[in-house]
Protein backbone atom coordinates (compact mmCIF):
# COMPACT_ATOMS: atom_id res chain seq x y z
CA UNK A 1 0.00 0.00 0.00
CA UNK A 2 1.22 3.52 -0.76
CA UNK A 3 2.22 5.71 2.26
CA UNK A 4 -0.28 8.02 3.38
CA UNK A 5 0.55 11.86 2.48
CA UNK A 6 1.79 13.67 5.53
CA UNK A 7 -0.31 16.53 6.82
CA UNK A 8 2.23 19.65 6.30
CA UNK A 9 0.84 22.87 6.16
CA UNK A 10 2.77 24.44 3.16
CA UNK A 11 3.91 28.45 3.30
CA UNK A 12 2.97 29.11 7.06
CA UNK A 13 4.28 28.67 10.23
CA UNK A 14 2.97 25.73 11.81
CA UNK A 15 3.85 23.65 15.26
CA UNK A 16 3.37 19.72 15.15
CA UNK A 17 3.78 17.05 17.55
CA UNK A 18 6.00 14.62 16.78
CA UNK A 19 6.52 10.67 18.22
CA UNK A 20 8.54 8.07 17.10
CA UNK A 21 9.18 4.78 18.78
CA UNK A 22 12.36 1.91 18.80
CA UNK A 23 12.02 -1.08 16.76
CA UNK A 24 13.54 -3.16 19.73
CA UNK A 25 11.79 -4.11 22.12
CA UNK A 26 12.22 -3.11 26.20
CA UNK A 27 13.72 -0.11 26.75
CA UNK A 28 16.85 1.05 24.94
CA UNK A 29 17.23 4.52 25.72
CA UNK A 30 19.08 4.59 28.64
CA UNK A 31 20.68 7.46 30.35
CA UNK A 32 23.57 7.71 28.22
CA UNK A 33 21.40 7.33 24.89
CA UNK A 34 19.03 10.00 26.14
CA UNK A 35 21.77 12.47 26.43
CA UNK A 36 22.90 11.87 22.95
CA UNK A 37 19.41 12.20 21.91
CA UNK A 38 18.86 15.15 23.35
CA UNK A 39 22.28 16.75 22.46
CA UNK A 40 21.05 15.78 18.36
CA UNK A 41 17.88 17.60 19.03
CA UNK A 42 19.79 21.03 20.54
CA UNK A 43 22.46 20.37 17.33
CA UNK A 44 19.35 20.00 14.60
CA UNK A 45 17.50 22.55 16.30
CA UNK A 46 20.29 25.07 15.25
CA UNK A 47 20.61 24.11 11.70
CA UNK A 48 16.63 24.02 10.60
CA UNK A 49 14.36 26.64 11.22
CA UNK A 50 12.78 25.83 13.99
CA UNK A 51 11.31 26.91 17.30
CA UNK A 52 11.30 23.99 19.77
CA UNK A 53 8.43 24.23 22.50
CA UNK A 54 9.20 20.60 24.49
CA UNK A 55 10.35 17.26 24.13
CA UNK A 56 10.59 14.05 26.59
CA UNK A 57 13.05 11.23 25.50
CA UNK A 58 11.68 7.86 27.17
CA UNK A 59 13.06 4.51 27.23
CA UNK A 60 11.40 3.29 23.92
CA UNK A 61 10.19 7.02 22.48
CA UNK A 62 10.25 10.15 22.45
CA UNK A 63 8.06 13.47 22.23
CA UNK A 64 8.67 16.76 20.22
CA UNK A 65 6.83 19.77 20.15
CA UNK A 66 8.24 21.77 17.23
CA UNK A 67 7.06 24.75 15.06
CA UNK A 68 8.70 24.97 11.44
CA UNK A 69 9.46 28.12 9.70
CA UNK A 70 8.59 28.34 6.42
CA UNK A 71 11.52 28.84 3.76
CA UNK A 72 10.11 32.36 2.48
CA UNK A 73 10.85 33.66 5.67
CA UNK A 74 14.44 32.65 5.40
CA UNK A 75 16.55 35.43 4.10
CA UNK A 76 20.14 33.78 1.95
CA UNK A 77 22.48 35.31 4.57
CA UNK A 78 20.34 33.66 7.30
CA UNK A 79 20.39 30.10 5.76
CA UNK A 80 23.98 30.46 4.97
CA UNK A 81 24.88 32.13 8.07
CA UNK A 82 23.13 28.42 9.64
CA UNK A 83 25.24 26.41 7.72
CA UNK A 84 28.65 27.45 8.35
CA UNK A 85 27.95 27.46 11.87
CA UNK A 86 26.73 23.62 11.19
CA UNK A 87 29.13 22.70 8.54
CA UNK A 88 31.90 24.80 9.08
CA UNK A 89 33.04 27.84 6.57
CA UNK A 90 35.44 25.06 4.45
CA UNK A 91 32.38 22.24 4.51
CA UNK A 92 29.40 24.71 3.79
CA UNK A 93 27.08 23.89 0.81
CA UNK A 94 26.18 27.59 0.07
CA UNK A 95 26.90 27.48 -3.78
CA UNK A 96 24.09 28.86 -5.58
CA UNK A 97 22.41 25.51 -6.15
CA UNK A 98 23.40 24.03 -3.09
CA UNK A 99 21.49 26.98 -1.46
CA UNK A 100 18.43 26.33 -2.97
CA UNK A 101 18.38 22.68 -1.91
CA UNK A 102 19.95 23.83 1.50
CA UNK A 103 17.00 26.47 2.20
CA UNK A 104 13.86 23.53 1.18
CA UNK A 105 15.64 20.73 3.05
CA UNK A 106 16.40 22.91 7.01
CA UNK A 107 12.71 24.69 6.69
CA UNK A 108 10.86 20.90 6.16
CA UNK A 109 9.65 18.89 9.16
CA UNK A 110 10.26 15.47 7.64
CA UNK A 111 14.39 16.29 6.78
CA UNK A 112 14.61 17.97 10.61
CA UNK A 113 13.01 14.58 12.36
CA UNK A 114 14.93 11.87 9.59
CA UNK A 115 18.25 14.13 10.64
CA UNK A 116 17.72 13.42 14.29
CA UNK A 117 16.77 9.50 13.67
CA UNK A 118 19.40 8.46 11.18
CA UNK A 119 21.92 10.40 13.00
CA UNK A 120 20.81 8.59 16.19
CA UNK A 121 20.65 5.15 14.54
CA UNK A 122 24.42 5.55 13.46
CA UNK A 123 25.39 6.37 17.02
CA UNK A 124 23.82 3.49 19.12
CA UNK A 125 24.21 1.11 16.41
CA UNK A 126 28.33 2.05 16.45
CA UNK A 127 28.14 2.11 20.61
CA UNK A 128 26.57 -1.30 20.64
CA UNK A 129 28.38 -2.85 17.75
CA UNK A 130 25.22 -3.87 15.99
CA UNK A 131 23.30 -3.21 12.11
CA UNK A 132 19.63 -2.53 11.03
CA UNK A 133 17.05 -0.51 12.20
CA UNK A 134 16.91 1.11 15.53
CA UNK A 135 13.40 3.05 14.82
CA UNK A 136 10.04 1.38 13.65
CA UNK A 137 7.45 2.83 12.14
CA UNK A 138 7.72 6.42 10.35
CA UNK A 139 7.20 8.78 13.09
CA UNK A 140 3.96 10.26 13.73
CA UNK A 141 3.02 14.03 13.42
CA UNK A 142 -0.14 16.00 14.81
CA UNK A 143 -0.94 19.34 13.71
CA UNK A 144 -0.89 21.59 16.97
CA UNK A 145 -2.88 25.38 16.73
CA UNK A 146 -1.17 27.92 19.23
CA UNK A 147 -2.28 29.39 22.65
CA UNK A 148 -4.78 26.43 25.21
CA UNK A 149 -3.99 23.69 22.51
CA UNK A 150 -0.57 24.18 22.65
CA UNK A 151 0.01 24.08 26.28
CA UNK A 152 -2.30 21.19 26.76
CA UNK A 153 0.01 19.22 24.63
CA UNK A 154 3.28 20.55 25.59
CA UNK A 155 2.25 19.37 29.55
CA UNK A 156 0.74 15.88 28.19
CA UNK A 157 4.43 15.72 26.69
CA UNK A 158 5.88 16.65 30.12
CA UNK A 159 3.69 14.34 32.00
CA UNK A 160 4.66 11.41 30.49
CA UNK A 161 7.27 10.58 32.85
CA UNK A 162 4.70 10.54 36.12
CA UNK A 163 2.35 9.24 34.31
CA UNK A 164 4.64 6.50 33.63
CA UNK A 165 5.62 6.19 37.48
CA UNK A 166 8.97 6.92 36.64
CA UNK A 167 9.36 10.16 39.09
CA UNK A 168 7.02 11.85 41.17
CA UNK A 169 7.53 15.25 40.28
CA UNK A 170 7.88 16.43 36.36
CA UNK A 171 10.25 18.50 37.11
CA UNK A 172 13.06 15.62 38.61
CA UNK A 173 12.94 14.37 35.43
CA UNK A 174 15.81 15.65 32.79
CA UNK A 175 15.11 13.99 29.46
CA UNK A 176 12.20 16.35 29.36
CA UNK A 177 11.49 20.56 28.68
CA UNK A 178 10.37 21.17 31.84
CA UNK A 179 13.09 19.44 33.46
CA UNK A 180 15.17 20.83 30.67
CA UNK A 181 13.67 24.45 32.00
CA UNK A 182 14.50 24.05 35.74
CA UNK A 183 18.16 22.29 35.34
CA UNK A 184 19.31 24.42 33.20
CA UNK A 185 17.27 27.30 33.37
CA UNK A 186 16.64 26.84 29.65
CA UNK A 187 20.37 26.30 28.72
CA UNK A 188 21.37 27.91 25.30
CA UNK A 189 18.15 28.95 24.98
CA UNK A 190 17.35 25.92 23.35
CA UNK A 191 13.26 26.11 24.26
CA UNK A 192 10.94 28.54 23.42
CA UNK A 193 8.08 30.10 25.70
CA UNK A 194 6.46 32.22 23.27
CA UNK A 195 3.19 29.81 23.99
CA UNK A 196 0.48 31.80 22.01
CA UNK A 197 -1.50 32.31 25.27
CA UNK A 198 -3.09 35.24 27.05
CA UNK A 199 -1.83 34.90 30.51
CA UNK A 200 0.87 33.61 29.52
CA UNK A 201 1.80 36.86 27.60
CA UNK A 202 4.37 38.57 30.09
CA UNK A 203 7.81 39.69 29.07
CA UNK A 204 9.50 37.93 31.76
CA UNK A 205 10.57 34.47 30.86
CA UNK A 206 11.16 33.55 34.20
CA UNK A 207 7.26 34.47 35.45
CA UNK A 208 5.92 32.47 31.88
CA UNK A 209 7.87 29.13 33.36
CA UNK A 210 6.83 29.72 36.56
CA UNK A 211 2.68 29.75 34.90
CA UNK A 212 3.67 26.63 33.22
CA UNK A 213 4.59 24.87 35.62
CA UNK A 214 1.77 25.40 37.54
CA UNK A 215 -0.42 24.50 35.03
CA UNK A 216 1.31 21.03 34.33
CA UNK A 217 1.42 20.39 38.10
CA UNK A 218 -2.33 21.12 38.63
CA UNK A 219 -2.65 19.35 35.39
CA UNK A 220 -0.74 16.05 36.83
CA UNK A 221 -2.59 15.75 39.77
CA UNK A 222 -6.25 15.08 37.40
CA UNK A 223 -6.45 11.30 36.72
CA UNK A 224 -6.56 10.69 32.45
CA UNK A 225 -9.89 9.52 31.92
CA UNK A 226 -8.45 7.18 29.21
CA UNK A 227 -5.81 5.72 31.13
CA UNK A 228 -6.98 4.58 34.49
CA UNK A 229 -3.74 2.88 35.51
CA UNK A 230 -1.59 6.23 34.89
CA UNK A 231 0.32 7.65 37.81
CA UNK A 232 -0.60 11.46 39.21
CA UNK A 233 0.97 14.32 40.68
CA UNK A 234 0.53 13.49 44.85
CA UNK A 235 -2.24 16.05 45.51
CA UNK A 236 0.26 16.77 48.81
CA UNK A 237 3.26 17.38 46.40
CA UNK A 238 0.93 19.82 44.65
CA UNK A 239 -0.50 21.54 47.78
CA UNK A 240 3.50 22.09 48.70
CA UNK A 241 4.33 24.11 45.32
CA UNK A 242 1.16 25.91 45.77
CA UNK A 243 2.41 27.38 49.28
CA UNK A 244 5.69 28.38 47.39
CA UNK A 245 3.86 29.98 44.33
CA UNK A 246 5.41 27.14 42.06
CA UNK A 247 8.19 29.25 42.33
CA UNK A 248 12.38 27.24 42.21
CA UNK A 249 14.06 28.19 44.97
CA UNK A 250 17.82 28.65 45.03
CA UNK A 251 17.62 25.75 47.21
CA UNK A 252 15.50 23.76 44.32
CA UNK A 253 18.00 24.90 42.15
CA UNK A 254 21.24 23.71 44.02
CA UNK A 255 19.58 20.14 44.90
CA UNK A 256 18.43 19.81 41.00
CA UNK A 257 22.09 20.85 39.60
CA UNK A 258 23.84 18.05 41.92
CA UNK A 259 23.56 15.54 38.70
CA UNK A 260 26.86 17.44 37.72
CA UNK A 261 28.50 15.36 40.09
CA UNK A 262 27.40 12.33 38.21
CA UNK A 263 26.89 13.19 34.78
CA UNK A 264 29.85 15.11 34.01
CA UNK A 265 33.03 14.06 32.62
CA UNK A 266 35.09 16.10 34.44
CA UNK A 267 33.96 18.63 37.07
CA UNK A 268 36.17 21.33 39.07
CA UNK A 269 37.50 24.95 39.14
CA UNK A 270 37.87 26.42 35.65
CA UNK A 271 41.94 25.53 35.40
CA UNK A 272 41.60 21.91 37.24
CA UNK A 273 38.81 20.88 34.10
CA UNK A 274 40.96 22.55 31.36
CA UNK A 275 44.51 21.11 32.12
CA UNK A 276 42.53 17.74 32.98
CA UNK A 277 40.71 17.79 29.48
CA UNK A 278 44.08 18.15 27.98
CA UNK A 279 45.41 15.36 29.40
CA UNK A 280 41.99 13.01 27.82
CA UNK A 281 41.51 15.14 24.97
CA UNK A 282 41.91 12.27 22.96
CA UNK A 283 38.85 10.59 24.32
CA UNK A 284 36.44 13.05 23.52
CA UNK A 285 34.46 12.94 20.44
CA UNK A 286 34.26 16.20 19.19
CA UNK A 287 37.60 17.52 17.34
CA UNK A 288 37.05 21.23 18.53
CA UNK A 289 38.52 22.50 21.29
CA UNK A 290 36.08 22.06 24.63
CA UNK A 291 35.69 24.68 27.20
CA UNK A 292 34.49 24.40 30.71
CA UNK A 293 30.69 25.42 30.93
CA UNK A 294 30.08 27.36 34.31
CA UNK A 295 27.59 25.11 36.69
CA UNK A 296 24.80 27.81 37.04
CA UNK A 297 23.76 28.37 40.85
CA UNK A 298 27.50 26.75 41.96
CA UNK A 299 29.78 29.89 41.90
CA UNK A 300 33.30 28.90 40.68
CA UNK A 301 32.26 25.35 39.32
CA UNK A 302 32.92 24.20 35.96
CA UNK A 303 32.07 20.66 34.00
CA UNK A 304 32.83 19.26 30.54
CA UNK A 305 30.46 16.44 29.63
CA UNK A 306 31.31 13.18 27.56
CA UNK A 307 29.12 11.79 25.28
CA UNK A 308 31.47 9.91 23.53
CA UNK A 309 32.07 7.18 26.58
CA UNK A 310 32.78 3.78 25.63
CA UNK A 311 31.85 4.49 21.94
Amino acid sequence: MPRISRMIIENQTAVYHVMSRTALDGFPLQAFEKDYLVELIKRMAGLFFTEIFGYCVMGSHFHLLVKMIPEHHLTDEQVKKRLVQFYGEKKAPVGESQLLTMRQKIANLSEFVREIKVNFTRFYNKRHGRKGYFWGDRFKSLIVEQGETLINCLAYIDLNPVRAGIVAKPDDYRWSSLGHHIQTENKNGLLSTDFGLKEFNVKSKKERIRRYRQYVYEAGAIQPGDKPFAKTIPEKTVGKQRKKNFKISRTDRFLYRTRYFTDSGIIGSQEFVSSTYRQFKHLFASRQEKKPKAVKGLDGLFSLKRLSESI
